[in-house]
């Protein structure tokens, strides 16, 4: 049984419909939708990157669009599935049946950007429910600080690691999670949160700003100042910190959160593994830390790429991911 985090379309759209009806919903662009159909995942991305936009209005990267090809099939195959998502202070859960999923091409909802229509795909589940299985009320203050890292995701879906994972049914089942308070790493954490509400927007945002403060450091001058111009190829051209927080910020949410090399979802929780976390990356290593130069990766694919050309370091990446998926099928 998986456990799933998600929100339902672009902006959360298609969440109160999903909720109403009792069922998980993906949607593909009309013009993709023959691509997803055929299994062409190739052609998927190819129409994804020449004709689609993300909700800030720019084109996806690579990585994304593979992501998008694969959600669908996630959705409407998934069965005795659990299902999480979060409406702000109340925490919904269901579970996929084995009904077969529903298509339907509509105009898209409000909010979303697409210039087509779209096919709508919903799954039906057994009902969304704000209850544990003993009737118990599951509000987001009422978790341990620990669990709110990994019970929301800003992006589409996610779906958690084995141990978290049986944190999450148990939670659903009702059952005593004092196992999983008394650890030494949860006691810690609890113990740094403090009285805090620590959610994963203030862990997401603790990234960033360690992101924009590592740019800033490395296009420091030798008085201890950011400069207009110091270090060649290093400047950091953004008026101030503030702008540099809210385009790092954007570029993660245009990408789904994901790595913009890899594809892996990043990780910003107190305890996640470095390699995940998120790290700054010069698309041009010869360039400056400025729009259009800039994205987000995780640290590892930042120290494997080191000083390499972006465009040859994805050929890398490309040829990793076939042979990997060739290997799985």
């Amino acid at each position: 049984m998986r456990v799933f985090i998600a929100n339902f379309g672009q902006g959360n759209a298609m969440w109160p419909e999903a909720r109403d009806r009792s069922v998980i919903t993906i949607f593909n662009d009309e013009g993709a939708d023959p691509f997803w159909r055929g299994s062409d995942r190739e052609g998927y991305i190819r129409y994804s990157l020449d004709s689609t936009q993300t909700l800030k209005g720019v084109p996806p990267t690579r990585p994304l669009a593979s992501r998008w090809f694969n959600l669908p099939t996630i959705v409407t195959e998934s069965v005795d599935d659990v299902w999480i998502h979060r409406e702000r202070e109340e925490l919904w859960w269901t579970m996929s049946t084995d009904a077969h999923a529903t298509s339907e091409l509509r105009d898209p909802p409000a909010g979303v950007r697409k210039a087509e229509r779209i096919i709508l795909y919903a799954k039906p589940v057994s009902g969304w429910s704000t209850r544990d299985k003993r009737g118990r009320h599951l509000t987001w203050a009422g978790l341990h600080p620990k669990a709110r890292t990994f019970l929301f995701t800003e992006g589409t879906l996610q779906q958690l690691s084995d141990e978290n994972a049986a944190y999450a049914r148990a939670l659903i089942d009702g059952e005593d999670l004092s196992v999983w308070h008394a650890r030494a790493d949860w006691r810690a954490f609890e113990a740094r949160a403090g009285r805090s509400a620590v959610t994963m927007a203030d862990a997401r945002q603790r990234a960033v700003l360690n992101m924009v403060i590592s740019a800033e450091t490395t296009a420091r001058g030798a008085n201890g100042q950011v400069v207009q111009r110091t270090t060649k190829n290093k400047d950091f051209r953004f008026p101030n910190r503030q702008a540099a927080e809210t385009h790092i910020s954007d570029l993660m949410r245009a990408g789904d959160d994901l790595c913009a090399l890899t594809g892996i979802p990043l990780q910003y929780h107190v305890g996640a593994p470095a390699d995940f976390r998120p790290s700054l990356d010069r698309i041009d290593s010869a360039g400056h830390y400025e729009p259009g130069n800039l994205q987000v990766v995780c640290w590892f694919a930042n120290r494997w790429k080191n000083d390499s050309d972006d465009g040859e370091f994805r050929v890398l990446i490309e040829a990793v991911r076939s042979v990997a998926s060739a290997g799985a099928a």
